[in-house]
């Protein structure tokens, strides 16, 4: 098993991580990190815990293109792929992320996101809501039910099979955002069922400003367009609704009245930033690089392709 961490200026997280990694009950044979030109000793930490480092320019970076490269420098017949800040909540994640893996017909697996101590209170309800307690299986049976959820996986803590990420085609790239859903998407299209491990738990949460989250629903919105094959089943479900009425429901029975104006705040700058990242391309270049969240893979995109069309990888 091969874990692999992008990086870039981690800081002290990075250390708990790989403390975490060290003391899991089934240890990978290797740790890569690719880290983006970081100029606060994460590359020199890394490599005190034994990681083996390779370094790209930060306008190299993508979130596909760069996984997928260190894809295809690790050893390890499972790939496991995590980001520099989400922390291992206890020792058995490994074991539980890459139990399910033991199924040939599971693609990947992807583990339980809990907020952090000082996520406030719609972050942690977003993540509640988005990582249940209770583990689940979701294959092409699902589509008519749960429509582009079914596809729905994060790669902040993620295990699959290298044989099955090749096959698949691998990540898309470049890409500037959901590359995870992409990838899960490509397996379940074939056959192919991922699993959600809830007992594979890693502490991780945002507590992102209102523009923030309007550049992240940018991108989103922009991936999508750009994955028309994806984008047809974001018409069944209509998850986004659903998780503000749980909000919204969540706040009257705590009494936290208070936040209902925040909710409705992030709710409408994440469904503008979308419908925005939707209609791209009637947009000016310049103004989509600054709604963006990742104005170096925009600009990277553009020259892949000589436009803002994403490669299905």
């Amino acid at each position: 098993m091969s874990v692999i961490i992008p990086t870039y200026n981690a800081g002290p997280a990075l250390q708990v991580l790989l403390d975490r990694l060290q003391q899991q009950t089934l240890q990978p044979c290797e740790i890569i990190v690719v880290d983006s030109s970081s100029t606060d000793g994460t590359a020199e930490l890394a490599q005190q815990y034994g990681a083996r480092v390779f370094t790209v320019l930060q306008s190299e970076f993508d979130h596909g293109g760069t996984r997928n490269y260190a894809a295809g420098l690790a050893r390890g017949d499972i790939l496991v792929f995590m980001t520099q800040d989400a922390i291992p909540a206890d020792s058995s994640m490994l074991c539980e992320l890459t139990r399910p893996l033991q199924d040939e017909r599971v693609a990947c697996s992807y583990g339980r996101q809990l907020a952090r101590a000082d996520a406030t209170i719609l972050e942690r309800m977003m993540r509640e809501y988005n990582y249940p307690e209770a583990s689940a299986s979701k294959d092409k049976s699902h589509l008519p039910q749960l429509g582009i959820k079914t596809f729905f996986c994060s790669n902040v803590c993620a295990a699959v099979r290298k044989e099955t990420f090749v096959e698949a085609g691998r990540f898309p790239e470049p890409v500037i955002f959901n590359e995870d859903l992409f990838f899960a998407a490509k397996c379940i299209l074939q056959g192919y069922s991922v699993v959600y491990a809830a007992k594979a738990q890693v502490i991780h949460s945002h507590n992102y400003s209102l523009m923030a989250q309007f550049r992240r629903f940018f991108d989103n919105g922009v991936s999508m367009r750009n994955n028309e094959w994806v984008f047809q089943y974001s018409a069944v479900g209509k998850e986004g609704m659903s998780m503000i009425r749980n909000q919204l429901q969540s706040l009257h029975r705590q009494r936290q009245w208070k936040w209902m104006p925040r909710l409705v705040a992030e709710s409408a700058a994440k469904f503008l930033g979308y419908q925005l990242g939707k209609r791209h391309r009637q947009l000016p270049n310049t103004l989509c690089v600054k709604f963006s969240m990742h104005p170096r893979i925009w600009g990277k995109m553009s020259m892949a392709t000589g436009g803002i069309a994403e490669k299905q990888g």
